[in-house]
C-alpha cells in the first residue's frame, strides 16, 4: 500500500493534519495501535485558543464546536479570598473556546469517515523506517499479518510513548525536562459549573481549578502530593477540599454530585529537539508536554500541525522543501514560549514543598502586581489566547 503522508496516531493532531491535507488533495493514511472507542474514552482538557478554532474552521470541522462550545472572554485568578479577572476580550480583542477534546476528536473522526479517509486501528508493532532517505515507510501488524505502507513523509502524532519518538532516540534526540513535585486530582461530574468562566486558585492549602465542559458538566481539580492515591479520596472529601480553596462566595455556588471520572495527573514540562528527522516529524505530545496550568497542550499540537501543514502544502504545490526544512525551528520557537507561560502559571499558583516564607511573599507580590497592573494582565491574556502562529 502507498500514500503520500503516513500519519501515526489518530488523536487530534493526527486527525487535524489529515483533514487539512485532504482539503488540498494530499492523500493520507492514519495508523493507530488502539481503536476508536479507546481514544474517545480518554478524558482530556478543552480550552481552545483562537488560532486553533480558526485552524479547525480551515479544516472544515468547526461547525459543531461553534454550536455547542462555550466562548469565554476571560478567566479568573483567585488569591487572598478575592477574584481578579483577566479580561481576554478587552485586553487582546480575542477569546477562547471551551470545547472538550473528546468531542473535538469525535468531530475529526466523523469527518474523516465521511470523506472516506483510510484509518487503520488496532495496528501492532507500528514502526517507521528509512525516514533518513527519500523512500520512508511504516510497517505494522494487523490480525497477525505484517503490512507495509510506503509514503513520502511520516508524521509522528502518537504521543510521548509512541513509536515515532522511540525511533529517533538514538539519532541525536535531545531531552529537556522538569518534573513538578505535585499532581492534580481531577473530578468530572454532571453538575453545573460554579462560575461562568474558569477560576485558577492560589491558596495556602494548594492550587485549585474550577473548569467546565458544558453548562451541565464540570471539571474540577485540586493540587495533591505526587504520592497521593486516588482511592483515598471519596467524592465528599474532594468537594470539601475544593471549597476550602475557593473564595466563600464561589464555594457556596459549587454544586456537588457523584464523580463520573476521578484521577491524579502528574505535572511535567518536556521538550524534545529537534522535531524533524529527515522525512519524519514529531508532532504534539511526541515532541513536547506542558503542565495543564496554562491550557497549552492541545493548542501546541495544533500549532505544530499548522507549521507542518504549511511545509507539506508547499512541497506538494511546487516541490519546495523550504517549509519542511523550517518545521522544527518554527514549531520549537513557539513551543518554548508556551512552555515558559505554562511554567510561569504553575509557579505562580501552586504551593511547592520547598517554598520558604520569602518564596511565598514573592508569589503574593506577583499576584498583587497582576491585580494592579493592566500591563501584567495584558501579558497573561496575550499568552493565554495563544501567541500568533
Amino acid at each position: 500500500m502507498r500514500t503520500q503522508v503516513a500519519i501515526i496516531g489518530s488523536g487530534p493532531s493526527g486527525l487535524l493534519l489529515s483533514a487539512l491535507l485532504d482539503q488540498i488533495g494530499v492523500d493520507t493514511v492514519v495508523i493507530d495501535r488502539v481503536d476508536r472507542d479507546y481514544i474517545l474514552g480518554r478524558i482530556r482538557a478543552g480550552v481552545l485558543e483562537s488560532g486553533m478554532t480558526a485552524l479547525l474552521d480551515q479544516a472544515g470541522v468547526g461547525a459543531r464546536m461553534h454550536r455547542e462550545g462555550l466562548v469565554h472572554d476571560g478567566f479568573e485568578l483567585s488569591f487572598g479570598g478575592r477574584l481578579c479577572r483577566i479580561d481576554l476580550k478587552a485586553l487582546t480583542g480575542k477569546n477562547v473556546m471551551v470545547y472538550g477534546q473528546t468531542e473535538l476528536t469525535r468531530d475529526l473522526m466523523d469527518d474523516r469517515e465521511a470523506r472516506g479517509g483510510k484509518t487503520i486501528y488496532n495496528a501492532k508493532n507500528v514502526t517507521p523506517h528509512d525516514f533518513d532517505g527519500a523512500k520512508p515507510c511504516v510497517t505494522y501488524e494487523l490480525d497477525g499479518v505484517e503490512h507495509r505502507l510506503d509514503c513520502d513523509f511520516i508524521a509522528g502524532c502518537d504521543g510521548y510513548h509512541g513509536a515515532s519518538r522511540a525511533a529517533v532516540e538514538d539519532k541525536g534526540l535531545r531531552h529537556y525536562e522538569k518534573i513538578y513535585p505535585f499532581g492534580w486530582l481531577g473530578v468530572l461530574a454532571d453538575v453545573p459549573p460554579a462560575h461562568d468562566e474558569l477560576i485558577y486558585a492560589n491558596h495556602k492549602r494548594g492550587f485549585a481549578l474550577c473548569s467546565q465542559r458544558s453548562k451541565v458538566r464540570s471539571r474540577y481539580y485540586v493540587q495533591v502530593p505526587l504520592d497521593d492515591k486516588v482511592e483515598v479520596w471519596s467524592d465528599d472529601a474532594f468537594w470539601d477540599e475544593l471549597r476550602r480553596r475557593l473564595p466563600d462566595d464561589v464555594a457556596e455556588k459549587v454544586t456537588t454530585g457523584p464523580s463520573i471520572e476521578k484521577s491524579i495527573a502528574p505535572l511535567r514540562s518536556y521538550v524534545a529537539e529537534p522535531l524533524r528527522f529527515g522525512r519524519m516529524f514529531l508532532v504534539g505530545d511526541a515532541g513536547h508536554i506542558v503542565p495543564p496550568t496554562g491550557a497549552k497542550g492541545l493548542n501546541l499540537a495544533a500549532s505544530d500541525v499548522h507549521y507542518l501543514f504549511e511545509g507539506l502544502r508547499d512541497f506538494y504545490a511546487d516541490g519546495a522543501m523550504s517549509g519542511v526544512d523550517a518545521y522544527s525551528g518554527r514549531a520549537l520557537a513557539r513551543i518554548w514560549k508556551a512552555e515558559r507561560f505554562s511554567w510561569f502559571m504553575t509557579t505562580l499558583l501552586h504551593r511547592f514543598p520547598t517554598s520558604g516564607e520569602f518564596d511565598l511573599r514573592i508569589q503574593e507580590a506577583e499576584l498583587d502586581y497582576i491585580a494592579t497592573s493592566e500591563t501584567a494582565r495584558r501579558s497573561i491574556a496575550e499568552n493565554y489566547i495563544g501567541l500568533p502562529y
